[in-house]
């Protein structure tokens, strides 16, 4: 029998139980603040109906679905034909009826489908589970990652969105974050801008190319709007607009000019100053919220306020995103439900907290002490000590044998233990433990009520 060398999936990981604390003390960071706004969790499974999630995502998007095989003899149903000609799109729907989930966001709209006779109005909902993506691994992308997502259907106010800026604003901050942008635009300004330039039907076209403006470049973006249908008269009207410069008011005055024809335009520059004017009557300073008209979050659901947040301390891609989506649960049979919502992206937050050295250094301490173990006598008289300082909430290791102090010592190097109790005869004898700071090597001689108001005060 031929040996498998052990190897995982291109764009996957394992995770080290010191990554598991990191990771978990960022979960827990942003949980605390989407409960603080009101927000509940849910979960949904990891698979979904591929019609669930196909045509969600635009063409780009849906091309980074991973499909599951049917399960069986999964080619019985395709006509060989097909397999002769090789037809991709007619094959997939006879061969996979599921699909991982692309995101949290199209879940939870089946969700409050399906859940919509038990669900108050508005629901506001938190969701933090894996996603997956097709997509090529690079540094900050991987094909599964956590996402964070919070949202809220069944509320058309502009209150949502003001609140997303400072949950966001909030929760990067207690994540020890100082410098990063939260980018906002509206898809209602983009539509007027297709319009004003006579070119409405490729409002997606042109979204999708100026959403890449930081990626490639003006250059770049010109060239993919002639090669999407739009003509050089056109760029050249577009061109201002993408460029614009100023304060976030000089933007909407300069807008409200360039859009005045534009009556779905001027929506979207309101909606916009509402947003604002809500940040600013909840008395939050949000020095760092930029309006990008270059902002277009690729997805065809958004229709309203749209989201990027970037940090500006490492060169990373966008670290949460979201937005709008008027009847996105229409796509289900639930019509007129609006929603809006964003995500945190949870892996690349990992890594910008991890190059920046952010993680506070109680988040990676799990065991603070260890008890030697160094006979049957020993081990007897620790299983008091161990289940007095576990009672007081104190994580405790008594080393499971006897052995030679040197192997154990090793031991709690090697977890970053910081404290180690020695029981000997004489400490048996006097109730006077032995207590070694393992950083510093200084060891005291103390009863275990000096040994747990030390250790409750490290």
């Amino acid at each position: 029998m031929s040996v498998t060398k052990p190897s995982l999936p291109k764009g996957t990981r394992d995770f080290t139980p010191q990554e598991m604390v990191k990771r978990n003390y960022i979960f827990d960071t942003i949980k605390t603040v989407f409960r603080k706004y009101g927000y509940a969790e849910i979960q949904t499974p990891s698979m979904e109906n591929l019609q669930t999630l196909t045509g969600k995502y635009g063409d780009e998007g849906d091309k980074l679905i991973f499909k599951v095989l049917n399960s069986g003899s999964y080619f019985q149903k395709v006509p060989l034909h097909f397999l002769e000609y090789k037809q991709e799109n007619a094959v997939t729907p006879l061969i996979s009826e599921k699909a991982l989930r692309y995101d949290l966001t199209v879940p939870f709209a089946r969700y409050v489908v399906m859940h919509q006779n038990e669900i108050a109005f508005p629901f506001k909902r938190f969701q933090v589970q894996p996603v997956w993506r097709a997509d090529r691994p690079q540094k900050g992308r991987y094909r599964e990652f956590y996402q964070c997502d919070a949202d809220v259907v069944g509320s058309p106010s502009l209150l949502n969105e003001a609140e997303f800026v400072l949950i966001y604003q909030e929760a990067l901050s207690n994540l020890g974050l100082k410098d990063f942008t939260i980018k906002i635009n509206n898809r209602k300004i983009l539509s007027g801008i297709a319009e004003i330039i006579g070119k409405p039907e490729l409002i997606v076209d042109m979204t999708v190319a100026i959403d890449k403006l930081d990626k490639i470049g003006l250059d770049g973006v010109s060239k993919e709007l002639l090669e999407r249908g739009f003509t050089e008269t056109d760029i050249e009207k577009l061109k201002p607009v993408i460029l614009l410069q100023g304060s976030n008011t000089e933007k909407l005055t300069s807008l409200k000019t360039v859009l005045k024809s534009s009556a779905v335009g001027l929506k979207g520059i309101e909606e916009i100053e509402t947003v604002f004017n809500y940040i600013l009557n909840l008395k939050s300073q949000i020095s760092n919220l930029e309006l990008d008209i270059t902002l277009a979050r690729g997805l065809n659901y958004y229709t309203g306020c749209i989201f990027e947040v970037k940090t500006n301390e490492v060169a990373m891609g966008s670290i949460g995103g979201g937005g709008r989506y008027d009847d996105l649960t229409g796509m289900f049979g639930l019509k007129d439900l609006t929603g809006v919502g964003i995500s945190f992206g949870a892996d690349r937050i990992y890594d910008v907290l991890e190059e920046l050295n952010l993680f506070p250094a109680e988040t990676v301490q799990g065991t603070k002490v260890l008890i030697s173990n160094f006979d049957e006598k020993a081990e007897l008289y620790a299983l008091s000590v161990l289940q007095e300082l576990r009672t007081a909430g104190i994580a405790t290791e008594l080393y499971p044998t006897s052995a030679k102090l040197k192997k154990q010592m090793s031991y709690a190097d090697a977890k970053n233990i910081p404290y180690v109790i020695l029981i000997g005869d004489d400490e048996m004898s006097s109730g006077l433990l032995t207590l070694k700071n393992m950083q510093s090597g200084e060891q005291q001689k103390l009863n275990i009520v000096d040994i747990l108001e030390k250790l409750k005060a490290a």
